[in-house]
């Protein structure tokens, strides 16, 4: 969780928060999706996270990506926003947000896949028929049926 939403969070507790946040998803050149299991409620999920204060949209998307997958991304291309009803979200914990996402496609990076321990309990590379929404994280759904809908053969 970022500082900024830590931060918020000692003021509000668990009450709604809008959160702002940036996410990548890595396809590889065989088109498949790279996905982390998530620790809070075991589903799977792109890199992604809320945006810090000082940080571009673009650089907090680089840098979630880096902290939870070990991959640095080269080149973005703008996907789409994900936000209303469908992108509101109670965690695990109580803490509730609607979020605002503003999510990248990356086919160019390079690195060493790594998971970040804390949030990511396992990484890895998905085809898109293999991609049901039962195993996706619920405020993201509405960014995999879009994926699904313009790239799945």
């Amino acid at each position: 969780m970022s500082n900024y939403i830590m931060d918020l969070r000692k003021i509000v507790g668990h009450r709604p928060l809008l959160q702002c946040a940036a996410s990548i998803i890595i396809v590889n050149e065989k088109g498949e999706l790279l996905l982390g299991r998530r620790t809070d409620n075991h589903l799977w999920g792109y890199s992604g996270g809320s945006i810090e204060l000082t940080e571009t949209v673009e650089e907090s998307a680089k840098r979630e990506l880096f902290e939870e997958m070990g991959l640095i991304a080269e080149e973005l291309e703008f996907f789409m926003v994900n936000s209303g009803p469908e992108a509101h979200y109670v965690y695990p914990n109580g803490d509730e947000v609607y979020n605002v996402e503003l999510i990248y496609l990356c086919r160019k990076y390079h690195g060493t896949l790594k998971r970040q321990e804390e949030e990511v309990e396992e990484l890895r590379f998905f085809a898109p028929e293999e991609i049901t929404m039962d195993m996706i994280s619920p405020p993201i759904r509405p960014v995999f049926r879009k994926y699904l809908e313009q790239f799945q053969a």
